[in-house]
């Protein structure tokens, strides 16, 4: 959105004719190297258009959303050349294939799409069409197993594009990752008929496997008859592991057929069976089969207590696992299992443990990230903080506010000194969802109707939580509820700013190390100002470079960039000696994978060289007190469950920083400017970074041509709110 002032916004600003002309030739060399041929997989991967676009637009559409995956897989495909020429021994395509099937079995995710793209490299490099099927085939299958369904599906369609020379060995499976696909996002229908074209098409032995794949579709989609009809028509598997996946249908069937006690029988024998290869998985599921048995049977303790062993035995799964992204995947599959255990102690009235469930179940990935500082590799997974150990870290003035969303519920904890309390509220996910992207579309079309809507929103969320004016507030969001902007809603007329210094946390838990590691800080300042990047593809941002002059002038000493000195190169290099860092640039954040979201530094010898997320991993900002990323949209990223917000809040805390503040939409620079000096000033001049942060706020909004939200509500708190600096 642009600003309403005659200066620009923090985000890129390329035109439509430099874009449009570095498009046409990737497209044309994407198109023609992977692009799905066939036009029924060309309808598949297109967004759906209203009727009466023009036939020609519609087209367009569709090549370039074919073109995000065929972009990711020509980047898979270079980093597969560059690995493939650093193996001393370099084998064939296929067997790298196998490597890749192999290693996503074991939960080696990030090596396995490595096989996968070497594979791939090779097969583009031969001209081996029959490769280059089953290199998309088993990038799908990886992708699948780590619960990142757009790549999945993208792959699988990319798979089924190209001829193999034994067609049963990529469609079938490329097939059924379609069905899973479906059947994790709730679409049933056609997960059924995913599965149903994969039976067509697949081996003797691959079939009982899709078999069963169909029958737990069916039974979710509520033909329990068919799923019966179809699971005797199942032959019994070779493999063992197929076997448990068979036993484990058996007993969803039996539970889907109103026999709970059987399915109990069934569960309860399969507990601790020691499968070969399994790592777990094969307990932890009958655990959750027990408990859905014993509450089926109307008795809820019981259903508690196997939830209980069933997380338990999830942790010890979780904690066999170094790979990361698998740990999300994982997350994403059994977040269900939490929910389910949070609703059983919500309604039994245990709120201390729904809550503690719930900081269990939430940002995961994060807070091994920020344990592992320091930890050794064969320590167990980060332990969530729970009820009476936060009671005791906080204040009397600070209050833990965390929600949960459920299917048809959310709920909500207020944590204090005193004791926890716990709230209800009549709001079901997808109205959640759909309420706060309304809410924030209306802040950033700049609609004075958005001020009301605060209040209607802070009706439903705060204002029944009864909080007393004054008192701190460490948010703790779930779900689509990382995207609202708290300080904008208004209780009795006034904003949430107005009226509470805020913070906001991926998990309490990750707040609560994040304030032990670093209450206080030297004013040891780096800061970045106006980068030089090319004018084709973002404006020059002359209030981003005051701003960092204002903050050098704050703190002697300081080291400062601008312009062409602005680089990637060197925040490399200093960033993990400095205790404060302020980068005031362009940013555009990537919501399909935040991990390349960018921060947009100085062109380095002629090029581009930008700052993504993905780097950030890799640096070692233990010393990094706060990070401020005073851009556009710098705290987006993807929401997953289990995993929540990917992006840069998931780099630099997961790299060492302690507190970090971000942007949830496009942010003015003029008013920007002002917002971070007064940030700066007070917290230079004694106060923690929480009263800081509002401070700043508060200057925006106190003037009437920037009293809209959308001039100063963009940037959130993350981390350590109790930081202050060194006088």
């Amino acid at each position: 959105m642009p600003d309403a002032h005659p200066l620009r916004d923090r985000c890129r600003g390329a035109t439509f004719a430099p874009f449009a002309s570095i498009l046409a030739p990737v497209l044309a060399v994407a198109l023609s190297l992977l692009a799905v041929a066939p036009a029924a997989q060309a309808q598949t991967a297109a967004p759906a258009v209203a009727d009466g676009v023009h036939p020609d637009l519609r087209a367009v559409m569709g090549a370039v959303a074919r073109m995000e995956d065929a972009d990711t897989a020509l980047s898979l495909a270079a980093d597969g050349a560059a690995l493939y020429e650093a193996d001393e021994i370099k084998l064939d395509g296929y067997a790298y294939c196998s490597q890749a099937v192999a290693l996503a079995e074991r939960g080696e995710f990030r090596r396995s799409v490595q096989a996968a793209s070497k594979a791939l490299h090779v097969a583009l490099q031969t001209g081996n069409e029959d490769l280059l099927a089953k290199a998309y085939r088993d990038l799908a299958i990886a992708f699948d197993y780590a619960g990142q369904l757009d790549r999945a599906e993208g792959f699988a369609n990319l798979a089924l594009g190209k001829r193999a020379d034994d067609p049963r060995q990529v469609q079938g499976p490329a097939h059924k990752v379609l069905g899973d696909v479906h059947a994790r996002r709730g679409r049933y229908p056609e997960a059924i008929a995913a599965y149903e074209t994969a039976l067509a098409s697949s081996s003797d032995r691959y079939r009982p496997l899709v078999q069963a794949s169909l029958v737990n579709a069916l039974i979710l989609a509520g033909d329990v008859a068919r799923a019966r009809s179809e699971f005797e028509a199942i032959a019994l598997p070779e493999g063992e592991v197929q076997r448990a996946e068979l036993d484990r249908t058996r007993g969803r069937l039996l539970l889907a057929e109103n026999n709970p006690a059987e399915a109990l029988a069934l569960f309860q024998g399969l507990v601790g069976k020691q499968v070969a290869d399994d790592e777990g998985f094969y307990t932890l599921w009958a655990l959750d089969g027990v408990s859905k048995s014993e509450q089926a049977l109307g008795r809820p303790q019981a259903a508690a207590q196997a939830l209980e062993r069933a997380l338990a035995a999830f942790d010890r799964v979780r904690a066999r696992f170094r790979s990361e992204e698998f740990r999300m995947g994982l997350f994403s599959d059994l977040q269900t299992v939490f929910d389910r255990a949070i609703r059983l102690h919500s309604e039994t009235g245990n709120a201390e443990r729904a809550f503690d469930i719930s900081e269990r179940s939430r940002a995961r990935a994060l807070l091994d990230a920020v344990a592992d500082r320091g930890r050794t590799p064969g320590d167990a997974t980060a332990a969530a903080i729970e009820v009476a150990a936060l009671r005791r870290q906080l204040r009397a003035d600070e209050r833990v506010v965390a929600y949960h969303s459920l299917e048809d519920l959310l709920l909500a904890w207020v944590i204090s000194p005193e004791g926890i309390s716990e709230h209800r509220i009549a709001l079901p996910r997808a109205d959640l969802e759909r309420l706060v992207d309304a809410y924030r579309d209306a802040i950033i079309g700049l609609r004075p109707a958005a001020v009301g809507a605060g209040d209607g929103i802070a009706a439903l969320l705060v204002t029944p939580l009864g909080l007393q004016e004054g008192q701190r507030l460490i948010v703790v969001p779930h779900g689509p509820l990382h995207y609202l902007p708290f300080q904008a809603l208004r209780v009795e007329g006034r904003y949430l700013i107005e009226r509470h210094p805020i913070t906001t946390a991926p998990s309490v838990s990750i707040a609560a190390r994040l304030v032990a590691d670093a209450p206080r800080t030297a004013p040891r300042l780096l800061a970045f100002g106006n980068p030089l990047v090319s004018p084709t593809v973002a404006d020059p941002l002359p209030g981003s470079e005051r701003e960092v002059e204002n903050l050098a002038a704050m703190f002697p000493g300081s080291r400062a960039y601008y312009h062409a000195d602005a680089t990637k190169t060197r925040f490399v290099a200093d960033a993990p000696g400095a205790r404060i860092v302020h980068v005031a640039a362009h940013a555009r954040a990537d919501i399909t994978d935040p991990l390349h979201s960018q921060i947009l530094l100085a062109d380095e010898n002629g090029r581009q060289n930008f700052l993504e997320a993905r780097e950030v991993l890799d640096l070692d900002l233990d010393g990094v007190s706060l990070v401020t990323l005073s851009a556009c949209e710098s705290g987006l990223g993807r929401v997953a469950d289990g995993d929540e917000v990917l992006g840069f809040t998931r780099s630099f805390l997961s790299a060492g920083a302690s507190a970090l503040v971000a942007s949830l939409w496009p942010v003015p620079d003029r008013d920007t400017e002002r917002l971070m000096t007064t940030l700066y000033r007070d917290l230079r001049g004694g106060a923690d970074l929480q009263r800081a942060m509002q401070a700043g706020q508060l200057a925006v909004l106190g003037e009437p041509e920037s009293a809209h939200p959308f001039y100063w509500a963009s940037f959130n708190l993350i981390g350590n709110w109790r930081l202050t600096v060194e006088r």
